[in-house]
């Protein structure tokens, strides 16, 4: 897409050693245009890591006055490489994503019995379309591959009703639904964004039970930091608490179903509240992600079927969100 970044050219910002206070609060106000770029068969590939650990206070004391406090961990790692098929410099550009790499890690019981659905996504393909201003267009083969890897959740033994096992399901879409979405986002992209403006979004918000909450996401372009070969653009995010998330985002599965384990046991979880922070850094001249982290802290209070002992656990998930680029771009071998 480089012919479509003279359409949409990035204007040059830089603290100039020798300006006055006046030309660098100038060169600061101007606007620049965050555009994703692509060469073709140019292959990125990123690394993504969801982990969140899990705190259960029961508000039930034990022996010794103190209360009862259950602990949960667990991550998912993606390897995901991405290759343009179709660069168009003049619109979409057509990706190829191939999952090289899943896998689930959980401590506390939280077992699947015959493993991690989200793990099945290894050795997965899919296309999709985007624009140079980072917005997603066709992600239909993408909400096919949610939708095989969510069947595999279900325990194949349905003689007591459908039971869907523990997954990760969720925070494969918070990966991969929501790409360039700090981009994408900008209200106007051909005008920019000058750096201290703000703008807004929503995001997806993975956990251990189906909660269907999102995130209110405050975007900040805090500053553009000097690279030996590029400039780099920081933007910062803050979160709060949006419930029920939008309608018309994927889920990996539409089935009634009872959920096994803890998470499917407790009834009625009420959201109290969600905060937290984020930062991304954009390679400007590339049109790229670096790397981004996204960190929040969710509390929801559950209770237990039929009301049984009047207890009410209080359950806090403290939740990582990681992306990265793993190598510099690498020329697509055979594709």
């Amino acid at each position: 897409m480089k012919s479509a970044k003279i359409l949409f050219a990035v204007v040059v910002v830089g603290v100039v050693g020798g300006c006055t206070t006046t030309q660098k609060s100038a060169l600061t106000s101007r606007k620049i245009r965050l555009t994703v770029d692509f060469q073709k068969r140019q292959t990125l590939r990123y690394r993504f890591v969801s982990s969140r650990d899990i705190t259960m206070d029961w508000g039930a004391p034990k022996q010794g006055g103190e209360n009862k406090i259950d602990k949960f961990f667990e991550s998912l790692e993606l390897v995901v490489a991405y290759t343009p098929v179709e660069v168009d410099p003049y619109g979409l550009a057509t990706i190829k994503a191939d999952c090289e790499y899943a896998k689930v890690n959980r401590t506390g019981g939280r077992q699947a019995i015959r493993g991690d659905a989200a793990e099945s996504l290894a050795g997965k393909s899919w296309t999709f379309t985007v624009g140079p201003t980072g917005m997603m267009e066709d992600r239909s083969k993408l909400l096919d591959v949610i939708r095989q890897a969510g069947k595999l959740a279900f325990r194949a033994d349905t003689s007591q009703g459908l039971i869907k096992e523990p997954d990760m399901l969720y925070d494969f879409i918070a990966f991969q639904w929501f790409l360039w979405d700090s981009i994408s986002s900008v209200p106007d992209p051909i005008k920019g964004v000058a750096v201290g403006g703000k703008w807004k979004s929503k995001l997806f918000v993975p956990a251990p039970m189906i909660l269907f909450a999102a995130r209110d996401v405050n975007y900040q372009f805090d500053k553009v930091r000097p690279d030996p070969n590029n400039r780099i653009a920081v933007i910062d995010s803050s979160y709060s608490l949006l419930y029920p998330s939008p309608s018309d985002w994927p889920v990996p599965y539409t089935e009634v179903f009872q959920m096994s384990g803890m998470f499917g046991f407790l009834r009625d979880y009420k959201l109290l509240d969600l905060q937290g922070q984020g930062q991304e850094l954009f390679n400007i001249d590339a049109g790229r992600t670096e790397q981004y982290t996204q960190k929040y802290t969710l509390r929801t209070r559950a209770s237990l079927p039929f009301g049984l002992g009047g207890i009410n656990p209080l359950i806090t998930i403290d939740q990582t969100l990681k992306m990265e680029l793993l190598t510099p771009p690498v020329a697509a071998e055979g594709r």
